[in-house]
């Protein structure tokens, strides 16, 4: 697409925006955005051709790391000469519905659950810490997550976890980049409208680790949030980074309640 189209949807974006600019979200200080019943997957809002291959397991490409995080689970590995499975059992009971609960504290800091995999390997394996965005990272990621598939997202933002969640809504609402844009304008004021040929999502993160078809790969939430950084013309954090983790934190407490759906298909 040559730039001066780009810039011609930009322009329309913006028009779009600038019309409910003038009125602040009114859940900026206030409760959840939506009632629970109004609570909607990122995949109510896609192509049904793209539900269609989220929904069987033997199209959906996630399946792939799904499968290969499977197989390290279950992989002898360090010094220590052990696998996940070896602590955690190898029906994986011990991991259904941990998911569900990050980001969330550990000693003092909050921690996603790429981080926290990371964490295991090198503590209690005695194994080199994967790369963040790693395809071995996210593959396990994605196993575990799809371990609690079909339960509810259930963060806390009890405690010390309360001034990161403090600083997610921070920035959730935080106009930023050149095009002066923050993540409420398109999640909360223009959901269900449409951008080129895609719908606008709520914004909920259930369905991550996710199989991005634009990229032809599996993306954790904080690759997402770089892809919307640089639409918005922001420099974008590292992959890791604590603001992302307390934007993660808010931004799944928004969707406390919805089922988890990983791995979803997204454009």
């Amino acid at each position: 697409m040559s730039y001066v189209i780009k810039c011609f949807f930009a322009l329309i974006l913006f028009s779009s925006l600038d019309l409910v600019a003038e009125e602040e979200s009114n859940y900026k200080n206030s409760e959840k955005p939506y009632k629970k019943s109004e609570l909607k997957s990122g995949s109510y809002f896609s192509r049904e051709e793209t539900k269609a291959i989220e929904l069987d397991e033997f199209e959906n490409p996630g399946m792939i790391w799904v499968e290969r995080g499977s197989e390290l689970f279950n992989i002898q590995m360090g010094n220590n000469n052990i696998a996940c499975s070896n602590c955690h059992n190898q029906n994986n009971n011990s991991l259904i519905g941990v998911a569900t609960t990050y980001p969330k504290i550990y000693e003092n800091k909050l921690i996603n659950l790429e981080q926290k995999i990371n964490i295991c390997l090198d503590n209690n394996m005695n194994v080199e810490p994967y790369l963040l965005e790693s395809n071995n990272l996210l593959s396990l990621s994605s196993f575990i997550t799809y371990i609690s598939k079909g339960l509810p997202m259930n963060v806390s933002i009890e405690a010390e976890a309360q001034k990161y969640f403090n600083r997610g809504k921070e920035i959730y609402f935080e106009r930023v980049g050149q095009m002066n844009l923050a993540c409420n304008q398109c999640h909360d004021n223009l959901a269900g409208s449409y951008l080129r040929a895609e719908k606008i999502s709520q914004g909920h993160i259930n369905g991550f680790p996710s199989y991005l078809m634009r990229w032809e790969n599996i993306a954790s939430v904080h690759r997402r949030f770089q892809f919307c950084n640089n639409q918005a013309r922001a420099e974008p954090l590292k992959i890791g980074h604590d603001d992302y983790n307390a934007l993660q934190l808010y931004i799944a407490w928004r969707g406390n309640g919805l089922l988890l759906e990983s791995p979803s298909v997204r454009r």
